[in-house]
């Protein structure tokens, strides 16, 4: 016909057109068979998204790299929305998830779980992986961080959306799938905020299993998840348990394990700006994060001086039979393999009020106290074990070099944080390198060690165990060098 152009569409080009025509007039659309694999029947008979949530690891596995697949189709720009829109999602929800973390996990501090969605804004994305090139005499090389694939990742109790939130940023922005298994004390949030954020990428890009979660997670699941075939990494936020079954697994694992942090004050040190520090990062979501202050070497010189801060900061102190009252609680003895007597925290009380501790020990303190602390000697459990309470023993020592070996000693070389408030930079050499912890923050509270109140960036996992540090996304991408060899340059 004069005049006219041809169009040639496939059928997959019509078939989209039609859906969104469709959408557009407020019709359901059923999935094509492609998309068809991850879903179910409902009561109607009609296929129900699944958005990501799986009764097992074998079928989140086999969906979330049927995903990947999609974002590379997507391209850098389809990373970029993900992490656009979970960093949105987790702003617009920060109360209401918040509160439903709360509720469900029973531990920390409502204000502070809040927070800590409110600031998954400044995890970092795809700004963070920069290639690399070089151009020589003999051609060009270019390096480039490249995707694993799909990644497995477990997530702790303490902090499960902002977790997940953060690993989600980091992992995709990587150009990965995800399957989680949440801790089961936090999966019901954790499913929530993986089925919204599932919605919300499937409306932008069409892809509806990129995050992909265990509904009832069990050990059953994490070995299943482990053990899949389709699983190309492991990225693992947790305690000693099972970061050692993730190391076991035979696949690549980024493992975030246990800290115990110390914090060691010398007479060189602004004392008041110290004491009040310590109650910002010790007492941060009742000393959930593994990063907090969790026992305080001070130099006998300057010790009475401290505590008269410490509690003009807010903190309030235990007498000895207090203490003692509450060690009672807050541990029993047990007995390894070997016939050895070791404390066993009492989970009833990690992540409780300081005033709910108070009643405990037998002590009234006012609902806004934010700390307890009380002088302990250096083998006192609750030195030697990581109870996250807002519970912080104070030990009196002669020296700095006594504080650093017993510093040492208590963070039981995991190598994760330690802390010194000092002007003297000998001092804080000689702890540096005694401790050797991933991060070590001088002069302020914990939580400047991920950018709060101090230079860096902030991340929910941070990898101990096997020396990655404070996860990127460029921990969870491969280095890939192309090569031309040629004499290419101009000048």
């Amino acid at each position: 016909m004069a005049g006219s152009t041809q169009i040639n569409l496939d059928a997959s080009t019509v078939r989209n057109v039609v859906e969104e025509v469709l959408r557009s007039l407020g019709h359901d659309v059923a999935p094509s068979p492609a998309q068809a694999a991850p879903t179910s029947c409902g009561n109607n008979g009609r296929p129900r998204r699944r958005f990501g949530i799986f009764d097992e690891a074998g079928s989140a596995a086999r969906a979330a790299l049927d995903a990947y697949h999609q974002l590379k189709e997507k391209g850098v720009a389809g990373r970029v929305k993900v992490v656009e829109i979970v960093k949105g999602i987790c702003e617009e929800k920060a109360v209401e998830w918040g509160k439903l973390e709360f509720e469900e996990t029973k531990i920390g501090r409502l204000d502070h779980k809040i927070e800590k969605l409110q600031i998954v804004k400044l995890v970092p994305g795809v700004e963070w992986l920069k290639p690399y090139g070089l151009s020589g005499d003999h051609g060009i090389t270019l390096e480039e961080f490249t995707p694993f694939g799909v990644v497995g990742a477990i997530t702790p109790v303490t902090h499960s959306i902002p977790t997940v939130s953060g690993n989600v940023i980091n992992i995709v922005a990587a150009g990965n799938a995800v399957v989680f298994n949440p801790h089961p004390g936090g999966a019901r949030c954790a499913t929530e905020a993986i089925r919204t954020f599932n919605q919300a990428i499937h409306r932008e890009l069409g892809i509806e299993n990129l995050i992909c979660t265990v509904e009832h997670p069990t050990l059953e699941s994490f070995d299943a998840l482990c053990q899949a075939p389709e699983i190309d990494l492991l990225c693992v936020t947790g305690g000693p348990g099972v970061v050692q079954a993730a190391m076991r697994s035979g696949k690549r694992a980024i493992c975030a394990g246990p800290g115990n942090p110390p914090v060691l004050i010398d007479e060189t040190a602004d004392i008041e700006k110290a004491a009040r520090c310590i109650v910002e990062g010790g007492a941060y979501d009742n000393n959930l994060l593994c990063i907090g202050e969790k026992e305080i070497f001070v130099l006998d010189s300057v010790a009475d001086r401290f505590v008269r801060a410490f509690k003009e900061a807010g903190a309030a102190q235990l007498n000895r039979s207090q203490l003692d009252r509450l060690t009672a609680e807050a541990f029993t003895d047990s007995k390894d393999a070997g016939g050895c007597s070791h404390p066993v925290l009492n989970r009833d009380l990690i992540g409780k009020d300081a005033c709910v501790l108070g009643r405990t020990a037998g002590i009234t303190v006012s609902a806004d106290t934010q700390l307890l602390f009380a002088d302990s000697d250096p083998d006192h459990p609750f030195v030697m074990e990581e109870q996250m309470m807002p519970m912080i023993p104070v030990i009196r020592v002669p020296s700095v070099e006594r504080g650093i070996e017993l510093a040492k000693k208590a963070e039981h070389g995991y190598k994760h944080s330690s802390i010194i408030h000092s002007l003297n930079v000998d001092h804080m050499t000689a702890m540096a390198r005694a401790l050797d912890s991933t991060l070590f923050v001088k002069n302020g509270p914990s939580t400047a060690g991920l950018g709060l109140g101090g230079e860096g960036y902030l991340s929910y996992s941070i990898a101990t165990t096997t020396g990655e540090g404070i996860t990127n996304p460029k921990t969870f991408t491969r280095t890939r060098r192309c090569v031309m060899v040629d004499n290419l340059r101009i000048y």
